[in-house]
């Protein structure tokens, strides 16, 4: 069977779309979920600001165990050896070379003429195939670059050390028996296209771009470039599954997890989500109202709480089951069971996070309709103790106004969302807070069995991430 590599680009993407404007925390969460995912690669944004930008690399290759992560350079090949520096950690490392191939956006974007730009692909190339054999030339916009020139410069860039050649079909109006054809006519007439991986990176102008992708791999691709979100181009879920469903008759398979797919892509969606939850992409392995089975109660122990997490889908640390364990035992206590959803939602907000600069440890809140609400809250911060006082309008508005005392620093609420998880007297409730830092947003979770619980829990998990971007830039 061909192994056909899949190669997640929602990161990479999220820097150039005004739809996904993802954190620092947010990436490194998105970058271990794709990693136990089982995509063969994580393609992120490259170096523009030297330092925060090789520490966000570094960070992100400590981290993922099992994918190649790409990274692509300058065409002219200024910042080669810096991001080779910044990918020193990762597991398995590969340098893009990406050039906008058709006549007016290679003048536009570039400002060069094809033989200029033939240069810097060589030249860049070849630099990158000096420090590894997995090099990637990407040449955008490719359906609507003169054949003449495109078959040139692919050939230039394979004889410099490119061992994956990506097109890209970047204005998505090919049906996919057009692509089809527009694929095979490139084997025909680059011959050394055979002795490397072809790839593929399509837009969706058509809503045809997963049977584009697919009749792409029929014919001979081996790598396509998809998102784990949606952003209008190849969905990973979705090629997933019908390479899953019809590889086996065109000799193809991939390396993703089906059977984590949709719990995982769930999660995804939650990290990436800007205000109203979209609808899933893939049909989960359980569907919202199937718990598989998943009933639990404060009685249960670490272990049981550990096997029913691992059926929900998730791959969980030791270090990340023990706070899934502590934060259902704070739920469990306060409720006679815990299904399926509601774990899944424990887990939403408990696992993966950034290590907890603020620890919430009690509050209590005085309020009605002839006094003025009032918060007594207590933080823990790196094991210190601190406790303040603050009333507001409202109970909600009076924790954060203690909570920002206790911080020492105000901060813009963005958004703040409430949702039940289940139903019924004892509903689990889940608080979306979103804090503006700086001109960047930070989202933050909490649940619990009451608003202002979940509330609280939401704003600190927020803080949190603030704090661990700023100490890591």
């Amino acid at each position: 069977m061909r192994q056909i590599r899949i190669s997640d680009e929602t990161m990479k993407r999220s820097g150039a779309t005004k739809e996904l404007a993802l954190t620092f925390k947010e990436k490194l969460e998105l970058a271990k979920l794709l990693d136990g995912l089982g995509v063969d690669i994580i393609e992120i944004e490259g170096i523009e600001k030297s330092k925060a930008d090789a520490l966000r690399i570094k960070s992100i290759a400590s981290i993922v165990k099992n994918c190649t992560l790409a990274v692509p350079v300058a065409i002219d090949g200024s910042d080669v050896q810096s991001v080779w520096d910044a990918l020193a950690e990762a597991h398995n490392a590969r340098l893009q070379v990406q050039v906008a191939a058709s006549p007016a956006r290679m003048e536009y974007v570039h400002k060069m003429k094809a033989p200029a730009l033939l240069d810097a692909v060589e030249n860049t190339v070849r630099e990158c195939a000096k420090l590894t054999q997995n090099v990637e030339f990407i040449a955008e916009d490719a359906t609507r670059t003169d054949g003449e020139f495109l078959s040139e410069v692919i050939t230039k860039a394979i004889d410099s050390g490119a061992s994956t050649i990506t097109i890209c079909d970047d204005a998505g109006t090919m049906l996919p028996t057009e692509f089809s054809d527009f694929i095979g006519e490139l084997f025909e007439t680059i011959p050394k296209l055979k002795d490397v991986t072809l790839g593929i990176s399509c837009s969706n102008e058509l809503y045809m771009v997963n049977s584009t992708a697919f009749a792409g791999i029929v014919k001979g691709v081996g790598e396509v470039k998809a998102t784990s979100f949606p952003l209008d181009v190849i969905s990973l879920p979705k090629i997933a599954k019908i390479i899953a469903d019809k590889g086996e008759a065109y000799n193809a398979t991939c390396s993703v997890k089906m059977t984590s797919l949709g719990r995982t892509i769930a999660h995804i969606e939650r990290i990436c989500s800007k205000s109203a939850p979209k609808p899933s992409l893939f049909p989960a392995a359980a569907s919202a109202d199937d718990n598989s089975g998943i009933i639990l109660d404060m009685h249960d122990t670490k272990e049981s709480i550990a096997e029913c997490v691992a059926k929900l889908g998730y791959d969980l640390s030791d270090e990340d089951i023990e706070l899934v364990y502590e934060a259902f035992q704070r739920i469990a206590s306060k409720k006679q069971s815990i299904d399926g959803r509601e774990l899944d939602a424990i887990v939403a907000s408990a696992a993966l996070q950034v290590p907890p600069t603020y620890k919430i440890e009690r509050y209590t809140i005085n309020s009605g309709n002839c006094i003025k609400a009032t918060a007594y809250v207590q933080i823990s911060i790196r094991g210190e103790m601190i406790e303040k006082t603050c009333m507001g309008d409202g109970p909600i508005d009076a924790a954060f106004a203690a909570i920002d005392e206790i911080v020492g620093k105000s901060y813009e609420l963005d958004d703040w969302q409430m949702q039940s998880v289940t139903e019924g007297q004892e509903a689990m409730g889940e608080a979306v807070i979103k804090l503006m830092s700086d001109g960047k947003i930070y989202s933050g979770r909490g649940i619990s069995t009451d608003i202002i619980g979940s509330s609280i829990r939401a704003y600190i998990n927020a803080l949190n991430k603030v704090v661990y971007e700023e100490e890591n830039e």
